[in-house]
């Protein structure tokens, strides 16, 4: 099916979106700098694990018919813990410096929480593609 295979396609490219972005702005390796070595940091590497469940959990229990309800449920469950950590690191960035109401918008992690929800949107089609199907059946 054409239509389930581009959507699990778009759900899997968003995660992997989201994980780089995650690695480039929280890389939890980071150099010393005057060691010049390399140091884990695991406050930083939280905010790399619900991408990378998403990446890995949530597009294998889509693919799958007897876990796809799962792969909704996680789907949506990361998005919104991810909504709200993200929307709190902005607005406690944002406040500590008394940013322009312009930056609120640019400067944030709006743009972030934008393709969450289209990560989860894309989700919630699937499902609802496998419903219709199953109904149908």
């Amino acid at each position: 099916m054409y239509t389930k295979r581009a959507l699990l396609i778009s759900l899997f490219v968003l995660a992997l979106s989201g994980l780089m972005l995650h690695y480039r702005i929280h890389n939890f390796m980071v150099a010393d700098p005057v060691t010049k070595t390399l140091s884990f940091d695991g406050t930083k590497f939280l905010s790399f694990i619900f991408p990378l469940i998403d990446v890995i959990a949530v597009t294998a229990l889509f693919m799958s018919r007897k876990t796809i309800a799962y792969a909704y449920l996680l789907n949506g469950i990361i998005v919104i813990y991810g909504t709200v950590f993200m929307a709190h690191f902005s607005i406690a960035e944002l406040t500590s410096r008394s940013a322009p109401f312009r930056d609120w918008f640019l400067k944030s992690t709006l743009p972030d929480i934008g393709i969450a929800w289209a990560d989860f949107f894309t989700g919630k089609a699937l499902y609802d593609l496998h419903l219709r199907i199953k109904h149908n059946d």
